[in-house]
């Protein structure tokens, strides 16, 4: 109980202390609060103990938003707009810190899975590559694939991406809308992979939208890496629910997998980030 006590002691010392220095300083609060995503996702490695102390500050005060098709169009604005760089930048050094050790292990089971099918599977479509390094990854982990298609809302990664993996003639990147992309593109004998953070942006309709779609295509398999709310249980609560700041979707993936004709041959999930949210592992196949 104690340092429950303390703890909360220091976050309230804290966030004085950060509205104190939002009062003196607006101009560099202006500047951290640019967009609320990049606030909320700011790498804190690269912040000064006073930019640390405003942005939690900040964070704090971030307005309550419920209105599900609100939250949808201004993710979905933060995305396309080139401010999505900045994100991408600010997280690269995640595919080496998070994804390697804590998410490749599904791609050791996906080489297995495949083990067991008599069809080819000739492409992977990531979809919400950002700049692109678990594509690049995943060209190497299964050279018997020919295709790497990487989409992604930001023309301006897609086209950073086109130039940084130019040697990888494997790779490919289009700035599209993933369900627009697979109802004109899509075709069977298709792996398609989201990784840490893409379909929580999606409307609950949207995403069952998309999952029809890609059932609808053939022989698909889908590798989805996506958080969710710690509290979100998925067996009492099927719904989609909000969570985060952001805010973001909880979506109950096996639940929406299932109710679009896939089958699933994994699902596990980890602690995530500060103990709040859950990295959830899904891995279907129609």
């Amino acid at each position: 109980m104690l340092k429950n006590i303390k703890s909360n002691i220091r976050l309230k010392l804290a966030k004085n202390l950060g509205n104190t220095l939002v009062f003196l300083f607006p101009n560099k609060a202006r500047q951290l609060s640019e967009n609320r995503i990049t606030l909320i996702h700011k790498n804190k490695k690269k912040l000064n103990i006073f930019e640390r102390l405003m942005r939690y500050a900040l964070v704090e005060k971030l307005e309550k938003i419920e209105n599900h098709d609100k939250i949808a169009e201004l993710n979905r604005k933060f995305w396309i707009n080139n401010k999505a760089i900045e994100l991408f930048i600010e997280t690269e050094e995640t595919f080496k810190t998070d994804f390697l050790p804590n998410c490749s292990f599904i791609f050791e089971i996906l080489k297995q899975e495949l083990l067991n099918q008599s069809i080819q599977f000739d492409t992977i479509v990531e979809i919400g590559t950002g700049n692109g390094d678990v594509l690049n990854y995943l060209s190497t982990e299964f050279p018997q694939i020919n295709k790497f298609i990487g989409i992604d809302l930001s023309k301006d990664q897609t086209a950073l991406n086109c130039v940084k993996f130019q040697k990888n003639k494997k790779l490919e990147f289009v700035a599209l809308d993933a369900y627009d992309w697979v109802k004109e593109n899509g075709k069977s004998n298709t792996i398609f992979v989201s990784s840490r953070g893409v379909l929580e942006y999606f409307l609950e309709q949207r995403l069952q939208d998309l999952f029809h779609e890609i059932n609808q295509l053939g022989k698909t398999y889908f590798v989805a890496i996506e958080p969710n709310d710690a509290s979100h249980d998925f067996e009492k609560q099927p719904q989609t629910q909000l969570y985060g700041n952001e805010p973001s979707f909880s979506h109950n993936y096996p639940y929406l997998f299932k109710k679009t004709g896939f089958t699933l041959w994994h699902f596990s999930q980890k602690l995530w980030s500060n103990g709040g949210t859950i990295q959830t592992f899904i891995g279907a196949k129609n």
